[in-house]
């Protein structure tokens, strides 16, 4: 659980978490939201593939990115388990 946290401590990859949510891209359609190099894109999608919150498959010549949903989903039930607030279907 470590990892998802410090993964998610870069607002850069909380930016690429919210754009995955909308829909799956290409590290390169990721790379057009932001004013940074493709390097570093890449970079930071390594992390979050490290700590399994995204997923890719490569699709032909392009690499798709998506959110794991389970484990974004793991994280937040901990999260709000700390907090010691229960989600709707845990009463």
């Amino acid at each position: 659980m470590n990892d998802t946290f410090k993964a998610l401590s870069d607002p850069t990859r909380r930016q690429i978490i919210q754009l995955l949510k909308e829909r799956d891209m290409s590290a390169g359609e990721i790379a057009e939201q932001f004013s940074i190099s493709k390097p570093s894109i890449s970079h930071h999608l390594t992390i979050l593939k490290n700590a399994k919150l995204v997923q890719d498959e490569r699709q032909g010549q392009s690499i798709i990115y998506s959110l794991n949903t389970t484990v974004i989903q793991e994280a937040l039930g901990w999260f709000l388990g700390m907090l010691g607030t229960k989600g709707e279907d845990e009463k």
